[in-house]
């Protein structure tokens, strides 16, 4: 089965012992392939070009009725292809690019040994009715162009847009013109390569983005796309330049009735329009777009939903004309509600939070609405839930994917649920998974980043998902979050989609094939993130972004957005997005653009990695855009390891008892190498807490002086931002184990649950006190647990739960699922079976009044929010840092006396983290004389630990409990005021 590493008909096997596993086959049907390794039937180890694990796919050619032999090196992990008489280069694949009017770019891969390209001839074959045929070393079936030669080769512009074809052939299409061009573009196109003598050396299709851009992109930006309304009458357009024929298809007698049937006009730009009537309304349509298609090689006529869907049938078979601006769908209470207002970014404190995990599991809400968009209106256990952390500071909700999702069936009667007495099993039993994986597919959980329609509400949350009623459901969620002072941030997915090609799911591709999508050299879609990657590098595809983000701030009233694997998208295209926000004004659009809020996923990795098509929107090249990105320093150095390496699951860290409470894992080493780790990792928080600043410097555990651009963090800078609202600091997420799970895994499996509440606690400290925006997951506050799982995107409601009234935080419920967790089962098994591991409703209770706590220290003074590298730079330091500091113990002070007076009550803080198991007296002979008393928020608090703490002004010492952060305050008259 393609890409099923269960099927064993590809089964590699060591015949004769050598360490070489072969498979062999001569009944691949003549075309283009690709392939990687797969250990133990399923992805979680696996191998691509160059044995690279999680590497890129491994494209080859085959002839059909020829031999094709596949050999993996099990100790280099290198697979090898070697095709008995294989076909001419390039067949099946698209490896030419044309790139503008009179520009197409050849591979010199293609090019025969020692060849000169000056000696070759070139033709671009066409048909328009797919009817290409390679017949006895010769093409047929179609028309010809010729394809000359330009030595120059490309631009200097076109090898800057392009750096991965800058030393392609340059060819000329000979005697065409602009029209011509276009009506090409709508045919099946190949290019060949021969010799003089006219005997065919490579033959290959041809990838059409850039000429796309080129020809249509200037024009087609002033059209709107997808629907429009002018005196309730509806305009449709859909930019499809290599259509042949589009039609559209609308119900207006009803859903179940039979179609009108309208053709649309082609304009100039590209895009084909068709004026409605006033009945179209709330009616439902789609494209039936005529337009050949590479991935079959065939004329497809496609009947498929409008891209820029606002609105959309149940499961999102059919778009529906919808008026965003019609008042059956705009509620009072979102009219009327304005979002607080937040001054600063790094004023935020953020709750990422899954809309059905929010109220599904609630008794107190209305079994209806369990699950919907409509929970966040009523008063329940969960609103009230945010309604305390709104009041202790939180001022944000993050919400996870709400566009509408590809795998989440959105009738709710016909949701699938597992059929088990889920609750009946073991703690540590396999029955729970299995259960819930059965119908996994089937029911109405998923974290949901598989977008399907960009523009539209999911609807899988709405109690009605049809139409206008979703929007409605989603405006009314949006208000009400507004109501209880919540901003509230859109998690936002444009670096892939759920499908591409003739797939069921696949909606860009069967508009304008081969163009929406990332193809790698050999025409193949990029599949680097997880899925099928689109190509925001494409105009058009940046344009469907940019107008994506900027309907959701003017149709919704969102605050900011969150952008999944932002990495793999352009600086470019983020600061178009952001140009396009920054226009919006609220006499206008009724939204501020300039305060919105915009961060992501900064990870660089996959085919754009290193910047090798653009320069990308990641960690260290956003400085000065404002553009914030997730920091893996301080989330690795507080809990221990990396989540992306799965053989860490008990490496401790600062926030786990690295160095100060060996949990005996061998991982970690000796006690000496054990504390040389717990510096390095304390540093990277320090970094942290001073907003991971490239240029700040501090002394290091090493003894010496370091910026943050030269402490290490696995091979790269550790700092890499140029201002605090850079850097989105967190200590978990919804990727990976829960908080309360990383300190079951890592901290000594007899540490009491009260140390358990007080380092949860402290972890959430060091991204909370930071001068960078602090994100939460959703329940870290109430420790919250997933049972262990590392990956619960698919483990439905059983594995996700939430208990906002704090009786159970969901540990102990079954082992997770095997996919994502199996290898580690004997490592959960003996903590899940530990009731000493679950808390009790007082333990949890005490970690939401100490987590709420933390809120109130972040808004209780700006010192903790300076949001500017200079007063950064100037206000705070960390003393009794470098070799001697104390092992687990990390003091921040901040300075107001110097520089711009930030905080007109205080003339400073001191901020001490003690991660030990121990109390810890240290001695600050520098700040011997200051007048440091507990801040009034522990003062007042419920932790009456943290009351204990003491500062010896004469001496300059201050002694802090065991595994407890502790805010002092300087109430000394301010200095020359």
């Amino acid at each position: 089965g393609d890409w099923k590493p269960d099927c064993l008909a590809t089964w590699l096997q060591d015949i004769d012992g050598d360490g070489i596993l072969t498979w062999s086959t001569d009944t691949l049907p003549t075309g283009s392939y690709e392939a990687k390794v797969a250990h133990n039937l399923s992805w979680t180890e696996n191998y691509g070009a160059d044995g690279v694990p999680n590497g890129a796919n491994i494209g080859f050619s085959a002839t059909e009725g020829k031999q094709t032999i596949l050999s993996y090196n099990l100790a280099s992990h290198l697979l090898t292809v070697v095709s008995a008489d294989p076909p001419l280069g390039g067949t099946g694949q698209e490896r030419a690019h044309w790139l503008s009017e009179t520009t197409l770019a050849w591979p010199r891969e293609l090019l025969p040994v020692n060849a000169d390209p000056a000696d070759l001839v070139y033709a671009l074959h066409t048909s328009s009715d797919a009817t290409l045929t390679l017949t006895d070393g010769a093409v047929t079936g179609g028309d010809t162009v010729t394809l000359a030669y330009d030595s120059a080769g490309l631009t200097d512009a076109q090898k800057e847009a392009f750096p991965a074809l800058a030393n392609f052939v340059v060819l000329r299409p000979v005697g065409t013109d602009r029209a011509e061009v276009e009506r090409l573009l709508t045919t099946q196109l190949q290019v060949s390569q021969a010799g003089a003598d006219g005997t065919l050396s490579a033959l290959t299709g041809v990838q059409l983005p850039g000429v796309l851009d080129d020809l249509y992109a200037d024009a087609a930006a002033a059209r709107p796309l997808g629907v429009t309304w002018l005196k309730k009458r509806p305009t449709v357009a859909v930019w499809a330049p290599t259509a042949q024929q589009v039609d559209l298809l609308a119900w207006t007698a009803g859903d179940a009735a039979e179609p009108e049937r309208v053709p649309l006009k082609r304009q100039a730009d590209g895009t084909w329009t068709a004026t409605g009537v006033k009945d179209w309304a709330n009616a439902s349509f789609v494209f039936e777009v005529t337009v050949f298609a590479p991935t079959t090689g065939k004329i497809e006529v496609n009947q498929i939903t409008d891209p820029y869907s606002v609105a959309l049938t149940t499961n999102s078979t059919r778009s529906v004309f919808v008026d965003l601006a019609s008042k059956e769908f705009r509620p009072k209470k979102w009219e009327r509600t304005d979002a607080p207002t937040i001054d600063n970014p790094v004023d935020r404190s953020i709750y990422e939070l899954h809309v059905r995990d929010f109220s599904i599991s609630d008794e107190t809400v209305a079994e209806p609405l369990r699950g919907t968009y409509g929970a966040f209106d009523v008063d329940s256990a969960g609103t009230r839930h945010l309604a305390q952390l709104a009041a202790a500071g939180l001022n944000t909700v993050h919400l996870l994917p709400t566009f509408d999702i590809a795998t989440i069936e959105e009738d709710r009667s016909t949701q699938a649920v597992p059929a088990c007495d889920l609750q009946s099993f073991g703690p540590a039993s396999t029955e729970q998974q299995a259960c819930v994986q059965a119908t996994a597919d089937a029911d109405g959980f998923n974290w949901g980043y598989d977008p399907l329609h960009f523009q539209a509400p999911e609807g899988s949350y709405a109690v009605n998902p049809r139409g206008g009623a979703r929007v409605a459901e989603f405006r009314s969620m949006v208000g009400a979050l507004h109501g209880d002072g919540l901003q509230v941030v859109l998690d936002e997915v444009y670096n892939h989609t759920a499908a591409s090609g003739q797939a069921s799911k696949s909606v860009l591709d069967k508009v304008v094939p081969g163009y929406y999508h990332r193809l790698n050299s050999l025409g193949a879609v990029e599949t680097s993130t997880c899925c099928q990657n689109v190509a925001t590098e494409h105009r058009m595809a940046d344009r469907l972004m940019v107008d994506s983000v900027v309907l959701w701030a003017k149709e919704y009233r969102v605050d900011g957005f969150r952008f999944d694997l932002m990495g793999h998208h352009s600086k470019e295209n983020l600061l178009n997005v952001r140009q396009a926000l920054d226009m919006l004004t609220t006499r206008k659009d009724g939204i501020d653009g300039k305060a919105i809020y915009l961060y992501g996923e900064g990870w660089n990795f996959g085919e754009v990695a290193n910047n090798a098509l653009f320069e990308q929107a990641s960690q260290g090249q956003l400085g000065g855009t404002g553009i914030g990105t997730f920091n893996d320093r301080l989330r690795d150095a507080v809990h221990g390891g990396s989540p992306v390496d799965g053989g860490t699951v008990q490496q401790q860290g600062f926030g786990t008892g690295l160095g100060t409470d060996p949990n005996g894992a061998p991982i970690n080493g000796t006690p000496e190498q054990a504390l040389t780790q717990l510096g390095q990792a304390s540093d990277l928080v320090r970094l942290g807490l001073a907003a991971n600043l490239r240029a700040y410097s501090f002394v290091t555990s090493d003894g010496t002086v370091k910026r943050g651009d030269q402490l290490d963090y696995n091979g790269s800078p550790a700092g890499y931002a140029d201002q605090p609202d850079e850097v989105i600091n967190y200590v978990d997420a919804h990727d990976n184990e829960t908080l309360f799970d990383l300190l079951a895994l890592k901290m000594p499996a007899d540490s009491a649950m009260t140390d358990r509440v007080r380092m949860n606690t402290l972890s959430l400290a060091t991204a909370t006190l930071s001068q960078a925006p602090s994100l939460w997951h959703a329940g870290t506050d109430l420790l919250r647990s997933k049972s262990l799982d590392r990956d619960s995107y698919n483990s439905g409601d059983w594995f996700n739960r939430i208990d906002w009234a704090g009786q159970t935080n969901n540990f102990g419920v079954g082992l997770p699922s095997a996919a994502a967790n199996e290898e580690k089962w004997d490592i959960q098994r003996p903590l899940l079976e530990n009731p000493a591991l679950v808390p009790t409703p007082a333990d949890i209770a005490a970690a939401s009044d100490q987590a709420q706590d933390l809120l109130r220290l972040k808004q209780s003074t700006e010192l903790f929010r300076l949001g500017d590298a200079k007063l950064i730079t100037q206000k705070l330091s960390f003393p009794a840092s470098g070799p001697t500091a104390v092992p687990g113990v990390i003091v921040m002070r901040i300075d107001d006396t110097v520089g711009a007076d930030v905080d007109r009550t205080l003339d400073g803080l001191l901020t001490v983290f003690n991660a030990s198991p121990e109390p810890q007296t240290i001695r600050l002979a520098d700040l011997a004389g200051m007048e440091y008393t507990l801040s009034p928020t522990q003062a007042t608090g419920t932790d009456a630990v943290v009351k204990t703490t003491t500062w010896d002004r004469i001496t300059g010492t201050v002694t802090v409990p065991a595994r407890t952060v502790v805010v002092l305050v300087d109430n000394q008259q301010k200095r020359g005021k």
